[in-house]
């Protein structure tokens, strides 16, 4: 977990690749439901444009449907994007419970807001992402630290917090996550 722009997908993604594990990826998700205009994704859409957190209700949702939906046994599942609110969190161990599975580590990777914003402008240009405007990325960052702290809490509370600095080039993110999991 991060703030917006952090890296979360691009480090997931790597070490889903690196530890042969399952990704699922809420955003990928959201974004999905966008692009086909399902009625999740005309939902989505509006709330994510406004620089909001989508509902527990609507991401459990996805997120439940996505397990369900496949074989689990012997399956090691890399969660990009989910939990992000207390709630989320305990529906997830819930979910889990109900597949005999437990969470190994929440990854909190820790970047200052200047460079937060200047990642998310560059990759609005790059990839034309309606929703990495500046006044939509100031307010995400605000409900970031507001809905996410008690996330961090949460996890931190549990024992399952792993905290890694995000700043520096891919690969050594990459190092420093692989780090702190062993």
């Amino acid at each position: 977990m991060g703030p917006p722009g952090a890296g979360k997908g691009t480090q997931a993604s790597k070490l889903a690749r690196a530890r042969k594990l399952t990704k699922l990826s809420t955003g990928d998700m959201l974004r999905d439901h966008v692009a086909r205009g399902t009625e999740l994704g005309k939902e989505a859409k509006a709330i994510m444009d406004a620089g909001e957190l989508v509902s527990d209700d609507i991401i459990v949702g996805m997120v439940r449907s996505a397990i369900e939906g496949r074989d689990t046994e012997g399956v090691r599942v890399l969660l990009d994007g989910f939990p992000r609110t207390p709630g989320q969190a305990d529906a997830l161990e819930e979910l889990l419970q109900a597949f005999d599975a437990s969470l190994s580590a929440a990854v909190l990777l820790e970047v200052n807001e200047d460079e937060l914003v200047s990642r998310l402008l560059q990759r609005a240009q790059e990839q034309g992402r309606s929703d990495d405007n500046e006044d939509t990325i100031r307010t995400r960052m605000r409900v970031y630290k507001e809905q996410t702290q008690p996330l961090i809490d949460y996890y931190q509370g549990r024992g399952k917090l792993r905290k890694v600095d995000g700043l520096g080039s891919v690969e050594d993110v990459f190092a420093r996550i692989t780090e702190v999991l062993s």
